[in-house]
This record gives C-alpha cells, sequence and structure tokens, in this order.
C-alpha cells in the first residue's frame, strides 16, 4: 500500500426512502405514515464557507450522497487509496428505542449494499443506537464479520459520558471484534452543545466542539474503560489535536494528588491515551509553522497517534498537507499518511 489512507470521510443517504429496502415492513409503513422525509443532521448549509464543497452537490440531494462523485473526488483524483465512511445520518438522537435500533441495522445494509459493494476501496463504520448498549453491542456482532466494517461509530454530545459503564457492552462487542470505536461530533442525547447550555450561533457550537471531545476522552480514560477492555482502541474524529498536550499535562499532575479515586487508572492518564487513543488530522488546529508543527508532534510523544483525513467534504481536506504533513520527516508522514491507520485497522488483510 503506497497511497494515503483516509480516515474521515462522511457519506449521506439521499432520502429516507432509500433505506426503505433494509428496513422491515413495520418500520416502512412508520416513516411514511408519520411523514418522516428525512434524517440528515443540517451540517452544510449551502452558503457556510465552512460547509460542504460546491463540487461535492449533486442537485438536491445532500453532498456526499452519490457513490460516483464521492469516489471521483475522494479516491480518483487525490492522493489516497482507501477511505473509511462515517455516516452521520441522525439515527442516535432518535427516542423512540426500537426506532433508532431499526434504523441503525438498516442503514449498515445499506452501507455494505450500496456502497461497500460499490468500490473495494471504500470502508465504513458500523452505525449503532446507544440507547440501548446491550442491542447495539448484538449489531456490532451481526456486522463485524461483514466486508469492509472496520470500525463501530459512536456521536459526542451523548446521553452520558460515554465512559460510564452504562455503555460498556458496546466497547466489549468491539473489543471482541477487533474493532476501534469512532467517537465523531454529533448530537446523540438531549444534553446542551456546551457545558454552560444551549449556544445562540453555530460558531460557539463549532469552535467549542473540542470540549466536548475532551470530556469524553476523560471519561472513558478515568471510568476505567481502558482497563476493563485492555485490546480497545478509541478514535476521536474530527476533534482538533492542539488542546491534547495541555490536558494531558492536567490529568496527570490531578491524578497524582486524586489517583485514590480512581484505583484502577494505576498508570499516568497520558499513558493510557498515548496506547489506546488516536486522532484524525482534519481539522487540524494547530500552528501551521514549522518548529511549532514540530513541537506538538513531540508533545504529543509521537506521530503514531495521528491518521490522515479528509473530512470530505467538508472544506478540511487541505488542512494536513499545508498545516501538517509538510513539516513532518518522511518517517513520521508516511505514519500519519497511511502506517498508523493500517495498523490501527488491519486494512492489510482487509479484503
Amino acid at each position: 500500500m503506497t497511497g494515503l489512507i483516509d480516515c474521515d470521510v462522511h457519506h449521506a443517504v439521499p432520502e429516507i426512502s432509500a433505506l426503505f429496502p433494509y428496513l422491515p415492513s413495520r418500520w416502512r409503513d412508520y416513516c411514511v405514515e408519520h411523514g418522516v422525509q428525512s434524517l440528515a443532521p443540517d451540517f452544510y448549509p449551502p452558503n457556510m464557507a465552512l460547509s460542504a464543497r460546491p463540487e461535492s452537490r449533486t442537485g438536491t440531494a445532500p453532498p456526499g450522497s452519490d457513490p460516483a462523485v464521492l469516489r471521483t473526488q475522494v479516491l480518483d483524483d487525490s492522493a489516497a487509496e482507501l477511505a473509511i465512511l462515517n455516516c452521520l445520518y441522525a439515527v442516535q438522537p432518535i427516542h423512540n428505542e426500537d426506532w433508532a435500533v431499526a434504523m441503525a441495522a438498516g442503514l449498515n445494509d445499506w452501507q455494505a449494499d450500496q456502497w461497500l459493494g460499490a468500490d473495494p476501496r471504500l470502508r465504513a463504520s458500523i452505525v449503532v443506537a446507544p440507547q440501548n448498549p446491550a442491542r447495539a453491542a448484538a449489531e456490532i456482532r451481526r456486522m463485524a464479520d461483514q466486508p469492509g466494517f472496520v470500525q463501530v461509530l459512536l456521536l459526542a454530545f451523548s446521553e452520558m459520558p460515554l465512559g460510564r459503564r452504562h455503555y460498556w457492552p458496546i466497547y466489549e462487542a468491539a473489543a471482541e471484534a477487533g474493532l476501534p470505536v469512532g467517537v465523531h461530533p454529533g448530537v446523540a442525547g438531549a444534553n446542551p452543545l456546551s457545558p454552560a447550555g444551549w449556544p445562540s450561533y453555530c460558531i460557539e457550537d463549532y469552535a467549542g466542539v473540542s470540549n466536548v471531545m475532551q470530556s469524553q476522552l476523560m471519561s472513558l480514560v478515568c471510568e476505567g474503560v481502558f482497563q476493563q477492555y485492555p485490546s480497545l482502541r478509541v478514535v476521536l474524529l474530527e476533534s482538533g489535536v492542539s488542546w491534547l498536550p495541555s490536558l494531558l499535562w492536567r490529568l496527570d499532575k490531578n491524578w497524582k494528588g486524586t489517583r485514590r479515586e480512581v484505583p484502577w487508572v494505576t498508570v499516568p492518564p497520558s499513558k493510557v491515551v498515548r496506547e489506546h487513543v488516536r486522532f484524525t488530522v482534519a481539522p487540524f488546529d494547530g500552528p501551521p509553522e514549522a518548529a511549532a508543527v514540530l513541537r506538538l508532534v513531540e508533545q504529543l510523544g509521537s506521530a503514531e497517534m495521528l491518521l490522515y483525513a479528509s473530512d470530505y467534504p467538508h472544506w478540511h481536506h487541505r488542512d494536513a498537507e499545508t498545516s501538517l504533513l509538510r513539516h513532518l520527516d518522511a518517517a513520521d508522514r508516511t505514519k500519519v499518511e497511511r502506517g498508523n491507520a493500517e495498523t490501527l485497522y488491519g486494512l492489510r488483510t482487509c479484503p
């Protein structure tokens, strides 16, 4: 393998009827009778500068909903050799547990048929409904052996912190299957988007998303998820990374004085994170200067924590090249571009 591995590409459901062939008749009828037109999140306002690249739009369909367009723009016209699809269709926020479980299963079958079956260079994340972790674990086990699925996808704005034991059946199933768990910004509960309540503007939500990613990372570490499941790996997707060194410093410092509260965390939290957690580099929120980039990587402890991503169809596809990769030496650049993903996702052995 010589090309890039793009670890965060977003495809979309063109319209809800596209999932009907993959849903039980009860839920097809439910959608029709209740007038459910779409579960697509509004991530791509047409005239917002940080929204989807114009060339990713095809008519009135959501950006990323045409396999041929995505294949051309992400794979054929770029240096990427493989791409991992993360579908953000709003299944996880559904309050009706039975409907959410059915939609997640239908979405996964649709991904397998319409996307993974369309191009051998595509991989995908298993979407689960975390409202019932036991049923989410069953969905992971159902799909884990299906060709092309390399990750489990959770959303960051969850009903409760993701480290809580409530969610452990999901991690047990993922570890059992040898699949990393990806955590991506997105709403999967009724909590506010900021620690202080609901923001007024999109810019507050967008610029502040790293806050919730930090909270989820601390929860996973301090609740003991990685001690319970030592083989588990977690990927923070579209989270930024420049905030990590200072967070790890504070965690280590405070752990020294409060660790009897979390006796299962037997080594400094920074060591747990460096072993078990990876971060995609789009958007790259670090400084653009070479010296500052190299200092950031040194503070992280290794370039092995970083994964290349374009965040297609968002505008961040140039972030890694212009702000990060060009400053790395050849060995570290190769790790970020593909080596770390090969190791994490076992892509050398995927069909």
